[in-house]
């Protein structure tokens, strides 16, 4: 009984100690629970959600809350994942529907078990990192990339002792909307290495700038790290080696995007645990070292666009490169050959050798076959980048047996030959790009057969043949077809209806004429069509007009379409309209919205420009009106299109004064009103168009004076006011302000007054026409300092940089005795025309030091002088035109050296003496020498004095008929002489008393002659 009762309050005990600790467990659980979900609820509520996507949220249950994960039995938060799930700018609408901004509470500190926090790609604006999250102790992961923070990266995360993963990269992007581009900066890298356990480390696009060096020491003191991303953090100078490398658990290393200036780093081929290497768009320089492909865990490498590291790709790829899946040599100085080894790569799924120099064939077999699994070429491959190198040679066929292929780009190459049919069996391919190269005979109809493919560029080769139906039988996926700039024939049904629905079209230089193609009516999501130069001689049929919307790209120039436009043309947003160089008439369209580049030029089109061209195009960038038959005047409204960057309104009949509203267009790179009938004075306005490179005003009734206030337009290369009827004198200032000019063109005006010296300082200067106008006085010797002038070496520059290649400029030059137009090479004139002036004073010598001189005019002046010798240093000369001046002199024999002249008149002149009829000059007939009465020899009929035909013939005889006497009067005059001295003396020598008889009688006469001597001074004596 004792021991019952004993055994009894030992239960009773039992009983309340067990319900007394479960009160007060379930006490202690209720109270965290609180603590956890306050927390939270706190947390959200400096948080702003205007889509409601924390609307789950509510409630006691908190565990089930979108985004948080607790541990399981104590309810405690360890995990908050509340990333927006579309961190791409590209679908921005998606992104924005997600968004999170506002404040991020400190109430997160209560989370004493939370180890996972991840606030990516929301937009916390300007906010820097809280600086709390330091005493987030238990933290594992932190990921705060592209979440829109700014300001320094907080030290006191080095606290974060057990951090796993810390992410606080942001993506780089070009996008207008930019609210979540984190904008972080570190002054000091040091706390990082308080993170002991760290495995992941993202900083991209943070600003490291003044960390300088100590990065890679700094991450060398991380034993567990396993990928370390650094790009675009604004590291520069060297890179940086460790003292020592420990990094042993490295796997991934990307410090892409930096400006690294240095040697390949060759401390990471000591890490053989390597799997990825991103070191790409740097500015390393040197070789790539071949140890890279001995790297046994290596499958990723990238070390594009660094633009100076070399190296031959022929030693690079025979390499073993094991476990290599993705190499991207794009942008480097690589060179040599691509070996036949590169079969061996049997797990390479990416190769980009794009924009290297590699030169030479593709090699015609490659091995591999035995060496991969699948006994395949290259099986894995699905991207082959080649494009922008000096390949050439055929296609080989084994590019056709890549069945996993999906991109081939081989553009931009010296490719001959022709498609290999194989490239049709390619069922996976998607993209095939091969323009421009030298790719010839037809397309083979196979390729009818890519049933995946999106994009098939063969544009800009020296393709033909005829393109039928078959040959894009199953493209249904296709989106873009580029076969423009080749002979193909299109020949199809007049009911064909294309496979596909293409958004770019470029059948341009295709024969697809003459009706204009009624396939296309079928292809409703056009957004860039070119058909240029397609032999198209019909109108534009009325539904075309309903499928042209939504172009923002249409190209029909260089046909002979018909008909009119439609009096309103409608398209989407900023188009760029071509229908130049067509046979379209009637007036220009009233409404034409849409279009910021329109180019109407070389029709019939008549009428005025429309008065409201400036309210319906208020976007344009791009007018040409060029070459039609315009008439009226230039509106005012003009000046309200404050984008326009080129007007051209040349060679019509437009008539009245230039608007002063074009000072509007301050943006106007080119303002062409040549050939015209424009009137009145030039507008000071124009002065105010600061950013004007090209200016032709020519060919027009314009009068006044050049005004100052043009000395603003210091960007000008071209002006252009020929052919007016503008007067005063050359401008000093133009030798000052115009200090870029290339082109200066005053020719047919009535300026007056001397030539400025300053115009020499146009250092820039290729082409100087004042011809005929009434300049006096000397030609300046300074002329000499037009230092353009004088590069004898060929100096192409290029005009309208900002235009690109939408306006072609033109210059009317007078060479070769004929006004020559050119355009395409026009880059190529050097010249001075000085002519039909009133210049006087000698030639000046000096302008024979401008080694450039293609063309050189200076005929109808009063210039005197004579032509120096140092002419024949002009050895670029084409064109020499003294005629019709003062010149003496005799004409240089050096001028015989001036191999390229292949002009020349010197008519009019004082030149005398004898023509140096030699070398380039008996290219040259007399008419360039009349009219210069003292010269003579060919070519001209006036023979030389020592060139008299009858005194050659004289001398001719003489020599001919009397020859042989005058030898034997000379042998005779010798053989007489030798006779007369040595028979006497042989004579005397031999009869003793003949000699001394004969000396005797010399004795006599010699003393009879003093005798008469002495009586003559004797009888004539000498007077004093």
């Amino acid at each position: 009984m004792e021991k019952i009762s004993i055994l009894g309050f030992i239960l009773a005990i039992l009983y309340f100690i067990t319900t007394e600790l479960a009160c007060n467990g379930h006490t202690r659980i209720d109270n965290n629970v609180q603590s956890e979900q306050k927390a939270l609820i706190d947390f959200k509520s400096g948080l702003k959600d205007p889509n409601n996507r924390l609307s789950s949220w509510k409630g006691s249950n908190y565990c089930s809350w979108q985004g948080i994960s607790c541990e399981n039995g104590t309810g405690f938060v360890i995990s908050i994942d509340l990333h927006n799930p579309y961190p791409r700018e590209n679908v921005y609408e998606n992104w924005s529907s997600m968004n999170l901004s506002g404040e991020i509470s400190p109430s997160l500190i209560k989370l004493k078990s939370l180890k996972y926090l991840d606030l990516s790609f929301n937009s916390f604006k300007a906010m820097p990192v809280p600086q709390f999250f330091g005493s987030l102790k238990n933290l594992i992961y932190l990921n705060l990339s592209s979440a829109g923070f700014s300001g320094s990266i907080p030290s006191n995360l080095r606290n974060l002792s057990g951090l796993q993963y810390l992410d606080l990269s942001s993506e780089y992007l070009y996008d207008i909307h930019s609210e979540y581009i984190n904008n972080l900066f570190v002054e000091n890298i040091e706390w990082i290495t308080g993170l002991v356990s760290l495995k992941y480390l993202s900083m991209n696009y943070a600003n490291l700038s003044l960390v300088g060096s100590r990065w890679v020491e700094v991450a060398n003191k991380l034993p567990s790290l396993t990928e370390l991303h650094l790009g675009g953090c604004s590291l520069s100078s060297s890179f940086p080696s460790p003292s020592f490398v420990n990094l042993t658990s490295l796997v991934v290393i990307a410090i892409n995007s930096n400006y690294f200036n240095s040697k390949f780093p060759e401390w990471l081929l000591n890490v053989s645990n390597l799997v990825s290497i991103d070191i790409s768009d740097n500015q390393l320089h040197g070789r790539i070292p071949l140890g890279l492909g001995e790297l046994p865990n290596l499958q990723y490498l990238d070390l594009s666009q660094n633009v100076n590291l070399r190296g031959s790709i022929s030693q690079l790829l025979r390499k073993n490169w094991k476990k290599i899946e993705f190499l991207n040599l794009h942008g480097n100085g690589l060179h040599g050959s691509i070996p036949s080894s590169i079969g061996n790569f049997c797990n390479l799924k990416y190769l980009d050798l794009s924009d290297n120099i590699l030169n030479g064939s593709l090699p015609e077999i490659i091995k591999g076959l035995e060496t991969c699994s699948s006994k395949s070429t290259l099986p894995n491959l699905t991207e082959l980048y080649l494009c922008c190198n000096q390949l050439m040679g055929k296609l080989p066929n084994w590019l056709g047996e890549l069945k996993n292929l999906r991109a081939l780009y081989l553009s931009d190459n010296k490719f001959e030959g022709p498609i290999p049919a194989s490239l049709g069996t390619l069922q996976h391919l998607e993209y095939m790009y091969l323009s421009p190269n030298e790719l010839n005979g037809s397309l083979p109809d196979s390729v009818g057969q890519l049933s995946q493919l999106q994009a098939l560029d063969v544009s800009s080769n020296h393709m033909s043949g005829s393109l039928s139906e078959q040959h894009f039988l199953k493209l249904s996926k296709l989106e873009i077809l580029w076969m423009g700039s080749n002979s193909f024939h299109l020949n199809v049904s007049p009911n064909w209806v294309p496979p596909f629905q293409v958004t770019h079209l470029d059948m341009g230089s295709c024969h697809l004429g003459p009706s204009f193609p009624a396939w296309l009516q079928s292809q409703k999501n056009l957004q860039n069509l070119d058909l240029s130069n397609c032999s198209i001689s019909s109108p534009i049929p009325n539904w075309f007009w309903n499928i042209s919307f939504n172009m923002w790209r249409l190209n029909l120039s260089h046909n002979q379409l018909q008909g009119q436009l439609p009096n309103s043309l409608n398209f989407d947003g900023e188009s760029e309209i071509d229908f130049s160089s067509n046979l379209f008439e009637g007036p220009i369209p009233f409404s034409i919205k849409g279009v910021g580049f329109l180019n109407l030029s070389y029709n019939k089109f008549y009428g005025a420009i429309p008065s409201n061209i400036g309210e319906s195009l208020p976007n344009l960038v791009f007018l040409s009106l060029s070459g039609n038959r315009i008439t009226g005047t230039i509106p005012d409204s003009i000046g309200h299109i404050t984008s326009l960057d080129v007007i051209d309104f040349s060679r019509n009949n437009l008539t009245g004064s230039i608007p002063s509203t074009i000072n509007n267009c301050s943006r106007l790179f080119v303002l062409d009103l040549g050939n015209n009938n424009l009137s009145g004075i030039i507008p000071k306005s124009l002065g105010q168009l600061q950013s004007l490179q090209s200016l032709h005003l020519n060919h027009n009734e314009l009068s006044g004076e050049l005004l100052s206030s043009w000395q603003n337009l210091t960007g000008l290369d071209v002006l252009d006011l020929s052919y007016n009827r503008l007067s005063g004198q050359v401008p000093a200032w133009i030798g000052v302000a115009f200090v870029n000019l290339v082109i200066l063109n005053l020719r047919s005006n009535v300026f007056c007054g001397r030539l400025p010296s300053r115009l020499s300082n146009l250092s820039s200067l290729h082409v100087l026409d004042i011809a005929q106008n009434n300049l006096m006085g000397e030609i300046p010797i300074t002329l000499v300092e037009l230092k353009a002038m004088a590069q004898e070496k060929l100096n192409i520059y290029q005009l309208n940089v900002n235009v690109g290649s939408s306006y072609e400029e033109r210059l009317v030059v007078i060479s070769k005795g004929q006004s020559l137009e050119y355009t395409k090479t026009l880059s190529l004139v050097v010249g001075i025309d000085l002519s039909d002036n009133n210049l006087s004073g000698e030639f000046p010598q000096e302008i024979t030091k401008l080694f450039g001189l293609v063309v050189l005019n200076l005929s109808r002046n009063h210039i005197t002088g004579q032509i120096p010798e140092s002419i024949s240093m002009l050895r670029q000369l084409l064109s020499l035109d003294l005629s019709s001046n003062k010149l003496s002199g005799t004409i240089p024999s050096s001028m015989a050296s001036l191999s390229f002249l292949s002009y020349l008149n010197l008519s009019n002149n004082n030149f005398f003496g004898k023509i140096p009829f030699a070398g380039q000059m008996t290219t040259f007939t007399e008419l360039a020498f009349v009219g210069n009465l003292d010269l003579c020899g060919a070519p001209l009929a006036t023979k030389c004095q020592d060139e008299d035909p009858n005194k050659r013939q004289s001398v001719v005889s003489d020599k001919n008929d009397g020859g042989y006497v005058d030898q034997w009067f000379y042998l005779s005059v010798g053989l007489g002489f030798a006779m007369g001295i040595l028979v006497p003396f042989f004579v005397l020598a031999t009869r003793k008393s003949w000699c001394e008889a004969y000396f005797d009688f010399v004795d006599e006469i010699v003393r009879w002659l003093l005798r008469g001597r002495a009586t003559y001074a004797k009888n004539h004596p000498r007077r004093r």
